[in-house]
């Protein structure tokens, strides 16, 4: 078989979310937009919910809906874009909760689902999404009499602890939300990992769910073998790939494997990468190709069936610093030629 084997490991998910959760005193959510990170929801969010997780968060309606059908009836869905215009049914059919970003959203919903549960969301200083103090002064007694089920925000610099947006953000938020007696949210992964005084009601990681930083002790979910297709001699001063990318300085083997940028393996990687055998490492030569990855393997000690490209060696993080990039773009964009499959 030419495709590539995707791996996900949906026992680790379960346990950085339990290892997460124990961080804190408060409950802990998940964060499952864009089909769980790229690993899949329909397989992810249930493990999820066996493992504890009655909170879950994505970024659209239709990501709710799709969730609602993995997960069935009890779990609360929210959705961080709020309420949109045409969203009404998919919110009220999938008991999705709207976390209300503007005034503009917060009539639209009491007009169209009046007294159906919606959350709000603050915009303390990431200039993103959600009600800035201004905006929120003026409808902050409307919206409390509605009776919000969630007040939550989002930092911007929490990979970063000494950054000194984490203390200001944090700042704004207590002020924006003195007095209020709705659960509040502010931390992510990176904000759970800032303390306690981060953490508030709910923390609803992500990223760290699925392996990655800032979550330094998350157990590593994926991992992604690339089949040897062809495997040849190369002479000194000959040439791989386009555009003669890469010249030989000896007699070389050179290993084209079954992957490339329609994978979601971007180009950018080039011949910073390196893929492993055995934990053994060999580089990367010529150009990322739509289809196709030539690599160095004259130093391995045998002729590799395939070579794995993340795993207990590289981390999705490890594999982001090849092309420049950070490890959610290269979960997110995993491609859908890959066979996977998912441990339980």
């Amino acid at each position: 078989m030419s495709t590539a084997n995707l791996t996900i490991d949906l026992s680790a998910i379960a346990a950085n979310w339990t290892n997460l959760n124990k961080l804190t005193e408060v409950e802990t959510g998940a964060v499952v937009k864009a089909d769980a990170y790229g690993l899949g929801v329909a397989r992810v969010a249930p493990r999820l919910a066996a493992a504890g997780a009655r909170q879950f968060f994505v970024a659209v309606a239709e990501e709710g809906v799709a969730l609602r059908r993995a997960l069935g009836p009890g779990p609360s869905i929210s959705v961080f874009s709020g309420h949109m215009p045409g969203d009404a049914e998919m919110i009220r059919a999938a008991s999705l909760v709207p976390l209300i970003n503007s005034v503009d959203q917060m009539l639209l919903h009491v007009e169209t689902l009046p007294g159906h549960p919606f959350g709000l969301q603050l915009d303390t200083g990431m200039n993103r999404l959600g009600m800035e103090p201004a905006e929120f002064s003026v409808l902050r007694e409307i919206a409390l009499a509605q009776l919000p089920t969630q007040i939550m925000s989002h930092l911007a610099c929490s990979d970063e602890p000494p950054h000194p947006m984490n203390l200001h953000q944090l700042g704004v938020f207590e002020e924006m939300t003195a007095g209020i007696d709705a659960p509040r949210s502010l931390a992510a992964t990176g904000g759970v990992m800032l303390g306690e005084q981060y953490h508030f009601d709910l923390t609803r990681p992500g990223v760290g769910l699925y392996g990655g930083l800032p979550f330094v002790d998350a157990t590593p979910v994926v991992t992604l073998d690339l089949p040897v297709i062809q495997t040849r001699d190369v002479e000194i001063d000959e040439t791989v790939g386009y555009a003669c990318g890469w010249v030989a300085d000896r007699r070389s083997r050179i290993a084209t494997v079954a992957a490339g940028y329609a994978d979601g393996l971007i180009r950018a990687m080039g011949t910073n990468a390196t893929l492993t055998s055995d934990g053994q490492k060999a580089p990367v030569v010529g150009r990322v190709s739509m289809d196709l990855i030539t690599v160095d393997v004259t130093d391995l000690p045998f002729e590799p069936e395939s070579l794995q490209l993340i795993g207990p060696h590289q981390s999705i993080d490890t594999v982001a610093e090849f092309a420049g990039t950070i490890g959610y773009e290269i979960l997110t964009n995993l491609g859908a030629r890959y066979n996977r499959v998912w441990l339980a």
